[in-house]
């Protein structure tokens, strides 16, 4: 009969060969980043290392406003106008029940609409408005509430009446129908790497 030590010092002995071997059959991957090329190496440099989703690198949508002051105070209105049109109808029609890919898309989509609208100071304060309430994606009524917010927060800023959210609906429609998207209707994502763009207006 073996002793009690005896059974805790091989299952611990035999613990320990198991570690380490998973150790030395898998080894810690080393990775650097090419200081010319800004891109990302492992393994000493042989094989290309791509980071994580959710790196840093990877939020293209976190950054400054790119675009500069618009001067045309008519071309500001309509723009301002045209973008919360677009805004309204497109929270609208989000999904009910969004998948977690759908759900990113809309959040970068503000993000990166902070980054490049065209009028620099309305970006700028977009931003702002971002941080102070970031986007609401968890469903069509969530996303769309939380833009009617923002938008009467401009409103408010600009002097302008306060919109009423429970009216969203009779004021952006498109027309557009309230169909969900089949899967099988779903348009697949196109790959235009080396294809020639189609022309039309």
């Amino acid at each position: 009969m073996i002793s009690r030590f005896t059974r805790s010092f091989i299952v611990s002995c035999f613990a320990l060969l198991l570690i380490g071997s998973l150790f030395f059959l898998n080894p810690p991957i080393r990775v650097y980043k090419d200081a010319i090329t800004n891109e990302w190496f492992s393994n000493d440099g042989v094989e290309p290392y791509h980071p994580p989703k959710d790196s840093q690198e990877q939020k293209s949508h976190i950054g400054s406003v790119i675009m500069g002051k618009l001067g045309n105070e008519t071309a500001k209105a309509q723009l301002g106008r045209a973008t919360w049109k677009l805004l309204h109808t497109m929270t609208l029609r989000y999904p009910e029940k969004p998948t977690e890919d759908e759900r990113e898309a809309l959040k970068s989509y503000f993000y990166l609409s902070s980054r490049l609208y065209p009028c620099g100071e309305c970006a700028a304060e977009f931003q702002l408005l971002l941080k102070e309430n970031p986007p609401q994606t968890s469903s069509r009524k969530a996303a769309s509430l939380w833009l009617c917010h923002v938008h009467n927060l401009v409103n408010k800023r600009l002097g302008k009446d306060i919109f009423d959210c429970n009216t969203l609906g009779d004021t952006y429609d498109c027309g557009c129908g309230d169909d969900p998207v089949e899967e099988k209707k779903k348009v697949p994502p196109v790959d235009l790497d080396g294809k020639p763009l189609i022309k039309g207006g």
